[in-house]
């Protein structure tokens, strides 16, 4: 039986508490790993996906109903939802603690732990490209950010290296019935090494996508993330290494 192959994409970002900010507000966050070999063959692919809730305030956010599924389908069915209990109510304060191999230690030892990691370190993203750089944003002007560039830990599970880290503020648009600022992002040349007991992997990896924050009270309308990654695996059951890529989409609604 083919052993499922499992992708792990890792973004981070400093982060947070901007004054002024309104808070209160749900969204659903839905991301799909769809992973090829470097021919185009797929091999499988993961949706996963929650609910977030930000209190107000610097009060604690938190995560419920984070359901994981795979499939080796291409025509998009995917197997049965399995909930990820030990996601349900996952309270926290966003800070760099979240980058800290403790911050996890009640998460289950398996790989899909990862992909729910991915979803707290993605919105920690989100939330510090839209409220960390503001006022050095101008019009169509490129604005490279200075605090995220260079190697770092992720956690307990392997190494990140940012080449470089771009936002632009791109324009105005109405969204969710609300006019928004439109911030473009991407980091285009970075590194990735991930290490586990089931699998290791090395390769490179750029991601990029766009934020829609209300002109009125700041609040995030919408996001998206795109990624695009190529490594190389080696898979505990495995004779031989494979080279995958692996394409991603991940939004951030308001829950409705």
């Amino acid at each position: 039986m083919k052993k499922k192959i499992i992708s792990m994409v890792l973004f981070t970002c400093g982060l947070l508490f901007i004054p002024g900010v309104a808070f209160c507000q749900q969204f659903v966050m839905t991301a799909e790993y769809i992973n090829k070999d470097i021919y185009g063959n797929l091999q499988d692919k993961t949706k996963v996906s929650g609910e977030y809730t930000r209190d107000l305030k610097e009060g604690p956010v938190r995560w419920n109903n984070v359901y994981i599924s795979h499939s080796d389908n291409q025509s998009g069915v995917y197997k049965e939802n399995i909930k990820q209990e030990y996601m349900e109510g996952f309270s926290y304060v966003v800070s760099s603690h979240i980058m800290d191999e403790t911050f996890f230690n009640d998460f289950p030892k398996q790989p899909d732990n990862v992909l729910a990691r991915n979803l707290i370190w993605d919105m920690m993203m989100i939330e510090g490209y839209a409220w960390n750089y503001t006022d050095s944003l101008e019009l169509n002007k490129t604005f490279v950010i200075p605090d995220i560039q260079g190697s770092f830990d992720m956690a307990d599970i392997g190494s990140y290296d940012h080449e470089k880290n771009e936002l632009k503020w791109i324009g105005t648009s109405m969204m969710n019935s609300t006019l928004c600022n439109i911030i473009e992002y991407n980091s285009l040349g970075n590194k990735l090494e991930i290490n586990l007991n089931e699998m290791k992997s090395k390769g490179s990896e750029l991601y990029w996508g766009n934020i829609w924050i209300s002109q009125k009270d700041r609040k995030i309308e919408y996001a998206e993330i795109y990624s695009f990654t190529v490594q190389e695996l080696e898979i505990q059951g495995f004779p031989q290494k494979i080279l995958l890529t692996t394409k991603r989409v991940v939004t951030i609604e308001k829950k409705k």
